[in-house]
């Protein structure tokens, strides 16, 4: 498939953005819940059915119903076998021999425990027919995934996409083209917009080749960098870029750059932290946020929150929400100006949630939006200037902390690095914390950085 300027949509005259695709990652993940309820009630309905040849005082091991001891250690034995894989959905018979395989297992677990605890309450014919009809149910349900999986993502676990930039390459099997002149976007540093609708071209793949002109390489080099993909550029072997491996696409050699800086198991785990962080900490503060708006709303009227577009994932824009501490009439939409220790723009109200960090609290909606992580590098806005230079002038690899969310604190601020940037060397500091951040994330990493934040919320550099 050739990616047209047909699939996007225009927000505004100056550049598109692509139509709503979700990511192939995402749909993975949805299809592995499927998958894994539909194993977990396939076991249920064959104990339901042997309930109708045995009685259930005869399904019994120790005491204990037979679907309360089988469901975790065939959840343990899915897991473990990884029925729930790309592979597995790309080969039904995989798929099945994998979940066939976890059942038999459990069987046997079972088995061994009744015999250890020489539990013969056990009826053999309904052991027999839950688990005889529980393998004939996985069958059918393997079937069923299979048929969504046609359906939702075309009998293809993984999305490709090969991107144009200046370059001839052939089309390959199975995967999508792009070519950015037909789509009037080209890789540019300095322009955040244009860095923004390359992300979401990006954006629904799992692996991006892309094939550009010799001096065109170090952008993408760090463009893809910046992603949470598989990002390749075609081979020179002169100019390696920091390629972490070789890759090939057709007959062509690549580069590969990065391969997202977390797994699926990672992000899973950190979206789960997200959700539950921000939800607990929007009940502990909601009757703090209904104070702050009446006082702000009392204090001279005006919107009580203040939106702006900042910099995500990727890359990608989005618009992020505050509480509004400066004069409606003074307010700086691009962020171009720092915040001053006695700037006559913040009103008294917002000096204190400033002072506090009050002001930072409706991100807590961004984090459930999925715009945002409770933890990660903090957001910019896209005038932000260290001295008389924008952030990516001063930075190299200011583009590269993009790789995952933006987060409300961050390894960076709990540091102490924050306030005004004044000279180059401060939004440095910060972008290697960001970059040392993503290279040695963890669960407990975040869980840490969230409950150091509590002792910076009050910080001499937040004015």
């Amino acid at each position: 498939m050739t990616v047209k300027m047909d699939n996007f949509r225009h927000e505004d005259q100056a550049g598109g953005r692509p139509a709503d695709r979700t990511p192939a990652r995402e749909r993975r993940v949805s299809l592995y819940v499927l998958s894994l309820a539909l194993d977990l009630l396939s076991l249920l309905g064959g104990y339901f059915i042997a309930l109708n040849v045995r009685d259930d005082r005869w399904l019994e091991a120790a005491g204990h119903p037979l679907i309360l001891l089988a469901l975790p250690i065939f959840l343990m034995f899915e897991i473990g076998r990884e029925v729930q894989s790309v592979e597995a959905l790309e080969s039904r018979s995989v798929g099945t021999m994998r979940a066939l395989g976890s059942l038999v297992a459990t069987a046997l677990v079972i088995v061994g425990l009744t015999f250890l605890f020489k539990a013969d309450d056990l009826s053999r014919v309904g052991f027999a027919v839950a688990f005889g009809s529980a393998a004939l149910l996985i069958a059918v349900g393997k079937l069923a995934l299979d048929l969504v999986f046609s359906w939702s993502m075309g009998g293809k676990a993984t999305a490709n996409l090969l991107i144009i930039d200046g370059l001839e390459a052939g089309r390959q099997v199975g995967m999508d083209m792009a070519d950015l002149k037909d789509l009037g976007i080209q890789a540019d540093l300095s322009d955040p917009v244009a860095l923004d609708r390359i992300s979401s071209l990006i954006a629904p793949y799992d692996r991006v080749v892309v094939a550009c002109r010799f001096d065109r390489r170090p952008a993408w080099a760090t463009i893809l960098r910046g992603h949470d993909v598989g990002g390749e550029i075609l081979l020179d072997r002169d100019l390696l870029h920091g390629a972490v491996a070789v890759g090939q696409c057709g007959d062509e050699d690549t580069l590969i750059l990065s391969r997202g800086p977390l797994s699926l198991a990672s992000r899973t785990q950190k979206r789960a932290f997200d959700i539950v962080a921000s939800l607990s900490l929007l009940v502990l503060v909601l009757p703090l946020l209904m104070a702050v708006a009446l006082a702000l709303k009392f204090e001279g009227g005006g919107p009580v929150l203040f939106r702006q577009t900042r910099v995500g994932l990727g890359n990608r824009l989005f618009t992020i929400w505050k509480f509004r501490s400066m004069r409606q009439d003074r307010a700086d939409a691009e962020g171009r100006c720092s915040t001053s220790r006695d700037d006559d723009r913040i009103t008294a109200v917002g000096r204190f949630i400033r002072r506090t960090s009050i002001d930072e609290l409706p991100q807590l909606f961004n984090v459930l939006r999925g715009e945002m992580s409770i933890v990660g590098p903090r957001p910019h806005a896209l005038g932000s200037l260290a001295g008389e230079h924008l952030f990516w002038e001063a930075s190299e690899a200011y583009w590269l902390r993009h790789a995952l969310k933006p987060g409300i604190t961050g390894l960076a601020q709990v540091r102490g690095f924050r306030g005004a940037t004044e000279t180059v060397d401060d939004v440095r500091r910060r972008v290697r914390a960001d970059l040392e951040y993503l290279m040695s994330w963890s669960l407990w990493g975040d869980l840490v950085i969230l409950l150091k934040t509590f002792r910076v919320i009050v910080h001499k550099n937040a004015f």
